[in-house]
């Protein structure tokens, strides 16, 4: 494994020496968590074809059930409008059904005072509750160790910028904690532009080797039309992550600092897109079975290295070429004392909750991966108070947290706050939000768009928590100069995946991480949404 090999020291820096080991560690012990509630299981397709690079696993065909549509979301009596026409087929927007609405509304002072205000201002952070906003002050009393009052560590506050880079920087932030407390750093950051320059290779060869693979597939039937609508989007998962340290290592960002198109990756994304669905309608074309031009399966494969060559030199024109995994670089730089020390290596040298699925299973998504053979995006699916539990005990013992979220819910961006009870739309509109968790999930509301940091706990006199202290990856200007909180309550609706490390996680969840066959969701399942 990479990470765990032998360092070059320079003589000047004896901490070093524990880097390795320390990043080998942290990569290693750390595995994903969902909590689910156990009323639906999707339906599973076929074996998973990518190798993995851990012991093949069988991968189970969950049994196909339907969805139980009960009323969980009680429907009111509809009573027939008083001015009924006996020959409406209410199938249509018709002028009397305006009319009657319109009278409706006119007719509720409430409604009047709502539209009055909130036609001329936005209307959500307008009805941002003030109480709540008072009540949701960021003060912990479960904190990571040497760190300040409110759960932060040293090192600046990260900005992805106009990148959906969040999950390589919560990984990074992750990861750089023990460094800076191994190495007594100041200001430091692991860079996130060397992990995404490869990632975004990566990703379109997985593509590619995916498009070769499913060349029997119609070119406009689900399953292609998925892979194609966005074969190298820039977010990923916590095991994608690994999967790019273990092979190409990692580096400070000072020995790959952020480019323009890394902070603003928009445009190189859709050149890059476009050409590799060029290369898929050509890979299809040479390989179709019984065509003049079909070709062999290795030559195939190198008419896809000379794709990748593309690739490659359009990623190093735009974001700047990276230090390759096994070429050496030298890393000067200051401890908190002042202390000059320098080191030589190389980079591999320096190196859910889920509503719907049934409690203690091991999941997986199809062909969810950026890695070609890499290690499978895995999932341990547990109770929402059992992953609370975890985090609690992460804590406890000195390890931030990565975690993946739907941050667009009943949030605060300026005053950094997550919380259930921030807005009032009943009061505003008449009406609640009433879909709980597993529906918004169903119903393609709601799933895990952002990764982030959980540094602190505040819990109550029972050991329950309240409120969460979190880093985020939007700058010092977001929140309170870049850090968050979000409420016990808008974790248990929000929050579905937890990286947990190994030796604080719950034995029968390791068990089930090592041992339990798959249970392989469609591609498209929201568990597959990458932050």
């Amino acid at each position: 494994m990479g990470l765990n090999r032998r360092v070059h020291m320079a003589p000047a820096d004896p901490h070093f020496s524990y880097l390795p080991t320390l990043l080998a560690c942290v990569t290693r012990s750390f595995f994903s968590f969902l909590d689910r509630i156990p009323y639906l299981i999707l339906r599973t397709m076929g074996s998973q074809t990518s190798k993995p690079a851990v012991a093949p696993r069988a991968i189970k065909a969950a049994p196909v059930q339907t969805l139980s549509e009960k009323p969980l979301i009680e429907a009111p009596p509809v009573d027939p409008p008083e001015d009924e026409d006996p020959n409406e087929t209410y199938a249509s927007v018709t002028t009397s059904s305006l009319n009657r609405w319109h009278s409706s509304l006119e007719a509720n002072p409430t409604l009047l005072l709502s539209r009055l205000v909130l036609s001329n201002i936005d209307p959500v952070a307008s009805l941002a509750s003030r109480s709540a906003l008072v009540d949701d002050e960021k003060s912990f009393n479960v904190m990571l160790k040497g760190v300040g009052p409110k759960g932060e560590y040293p090192g600046p506050r990260v900005n992805q910028a106009q990148s959906g880079r969040c999950w390589l920087f919560a990984t990074t932030n992750v990861l750089r904690y023990n460094i800076i407390e191994t190495l007594k750093l100041g200001d430091f950051q692991l860079s996130q532009s060397y992990l995404f320059f490869y990632d975004k290779l990566e990703k379109s060869n997985y593509y590619l080797e995916t498009v070769m693979e499913l060349v029997d597939e119609p070119i406009d039937g689900r399953l292609m039309s998925y892979f194609n609508s966005s074969p190298i989007g820039d977010g990923g998962q916590w095991d994608m992550a690994y999967n790019l340290i273990e092979k190409y290592g990692i580096i400070p960002q000072t020995a790959y600092p952020e480019s323009f198109s890394s902070s603003s990756s928009n445009q190189m994304d859709r050149l890059i897109t476009s050409k590799l669905r060029e290369y898929a309608l050509l890979l299809r074309a040479a390989s179709a079975s019984g065509s003049a031009s079909s070709m062999s399966a290795s030559s195939l494969r190198r008419m896809k290295l000379n794709f990748l060559s593309e690739i490659y030199s359009t990623l190093s024109i735009t974001l700047g070429s990276p230090p390759k995994p096994d070429e050496p670089i030298t890393w000067n730089y200051d401890d908190r004392d002042g202390k000059f020390h320098t080191w030589t290596g190389t980079p591999k040298q320096y190196v859910i909750n889920d509503p719907r699925n049934e409690f203690g299973k091991l999941y997986t998504v199809k062909k969810l991966g950026n890695v070609w053979g890499g290690r499978p995006v895995r999932y341990v699916n547990i109770p929402i108070e059992e992953m609370e539990n975890a985090v609690i005990a992460g804590i406890k013992a000195n390890t931030p947290l990565f975690f993946g979220c739907d941050s667009s819910k009943f949030a605060e961006r300026n005053r950094g706050v997550w919380d259930t009870r921030l807005y009032d739309y009943k009061m505003a509109y008449g009406y609640d939000l009433q879909m709980n968790k597993a529906q918004r999930l169903i119903m393609s509301d709601s799933s895990a768009g952002h990764a982030m940091v959980i540094t602190a706990v505040h819990l109550d006199e029972s050991g329950r928590p309240i409120k969460y202290k979190i880093e985020n990856s939007w700058s010092d200007t977001a929140g309170e100069k870049g850090w968050f909180m979000m409420t016990a309550s808008w974790f248990r609706e929000y929050v579905f995946q937890v990286v947990i490390p190994r030796s604080v996680a719950d034995k029968k969840w390791t068990t089930i991480l090592d041992g339990q066959d798959l249970i392989e969701l469609d591609p498209w399942d929201p568990m597959g949404a990458l932050a």
